[in-house]
């Protein structure tokens, strides 16, 4: 753990009454909400040496978060950052909030505990492409389906860095790394597409030297209740140097770009050249602006209920990471996972008082004699 535990004073009894503790926090949190402070970026770093190779991309976005967060106005003893295992999982240490950097794959899992039981913190899980995606893909995919109120930033360099250069769950398709001489042969992961075939309610990408873009992303993600999923787009440079390259390029950038914003067209490309219309399939694909009547171009929709549209956005781009949605792809309300286990509770203690033994007991035991 990166600091002592944290908890209100809520009057609560002493005693194994969960429904009680649960109405509590409620009440604390309509009384009072997340304590409201004014912070500034200085406020938010510890006096830990930040210990990531020079030049790496987790630099940049850490300082975006310490310097996006005070805006939130919450009190840092309300903030929880849980981390699991990679070069982006040392994230808590170098943040002067709670925190706590667990074990390979299990931050989502942890996070939901957390998030879960005390509602009025806000809860953040960092983790990386090789951490969510392989030994914890089946935690991240749990947590977005059941809608959990937390922010999940994956980093995404499409290697492991922190074991020196192994491909990972993104690498493309005949990546040479010390794992895979010869290649690799798996397919990659879209991590954006795996979020919305789950049903994440908030998911977004952006781009770790993208301050603007990816403070906007962060601050719609922060503000959505329920599980927030954003894909970042992070260099490596000791071992993937230049991975995004293609994206980052002011002169070919723009051209393989596809800003998303809310209500706005699908143009983009140099003088608004390259567009996003319908296909014959009810899918998308990229026309020529000059091509096509201007009302045949697609209409960026965020709030669209069926994840199918923004699945389709997410497939627009291809391995070499040409026409690239950068942006909010969904954010849809729906009722968190936290706040329906509450309701839950509440409904069963107004029925009938909560008996521990009996619990433990079970309907269903047996004395076994000697």
């Amino acid at each position: 753990m990166t600091a002592t535990p944290h908890v209100h004073d809520l009057g609560m009894p002493a005693g194994p009454d969960v429904t009680t503790v649960a109405g509590a926090i409620d009440a604390s949190i309509a009384a009072n909400g997340p304590k409201q402070t004014e912070l500034k970026a200085k406020d938010l770093k510890t006096d830990q040496e930040v210990r990531w190779c020079p030049g790496c991309g987790d630099y940049v976005i850490l300082n975006a978060v310490q310097s996006f967060l005070p805006s939130l106005g919450i009190a840092r003893e309300d903030m929880v950052i849980v981390s699991g295992i990679g070069c982006s999982s040392r994230f808590p240490y170098y943040m002067n909030t709670y925190g706590m950097h667990s074990i390979h794959g299990r931050a989502p899992a942890i996070a939901t505990g957390l998030a879960a039981s005390r509602p009025d913190l806000s809860v953040w899980v960092v983790t990386g492409d090789g951490d969510a995606l392989s030994i914890g893909g089946n935690h991240l995919i749990h947590t977005l389906r059941r809608n959990v109120n937390l922010t999940i930033l994956l980093f995404n360099n499409r290697i492991y860095g922190l074991t020196k250069g192994q491909y990972s769950p993104t690498s493309e398709v005949g990546k040479v790394t010390k794992s895979t001489p010869m290649g690799s042969l798996d397919h990659p992961f879209n991590p954006v597409s795996l979020a919305l075939g789950a049903d994440a309610t908030f998911v977004g990408r952006a781009m770790d030297s993208d301050r603007k873009g990816l403070t906007d992303v962060l601050r719609q993600a922060a503000e959505h209740q329920g599980t927030s999923l954003v894909e970042i787009y992070q260099n490596c440079n000791i071992f993937n140097d230049g991975a995004f390259e293609l994206l980052k390029d002011p002169t070919t950038g723009p051209m393989w770009t596809i800003p998303l914003v809310h209500g706005e067209p699908l143009v983009f490309g140099p003088g608004g050249a390259s567009c996003v219309v319908r296909d014959d399939f009810g899918g998308l694909r990229i026309a020529e602006t000059n091509q096509v009547d201007a009302a045949q171009i697609v209409v960026h929709d965020a709030h669209r209920e069926d994840p199918s549209y923004a699945f389709a956005l997410s497939r627009l781009s291809s391995q070499d990471l040409r026409y690239t949605p950068m942006g909010v792809f969904r954010k849809v309300s729906k009722p968190s996972y936290d706040r329906m286990m509450t309701d839950q509770l509440e409904d069963a203690a107004a029925q009938e008082p909560a008996d521990l033994d009996a619990l433990l007991a079970g309907n269903d035991s047996w004395t076994v004699s000697a």
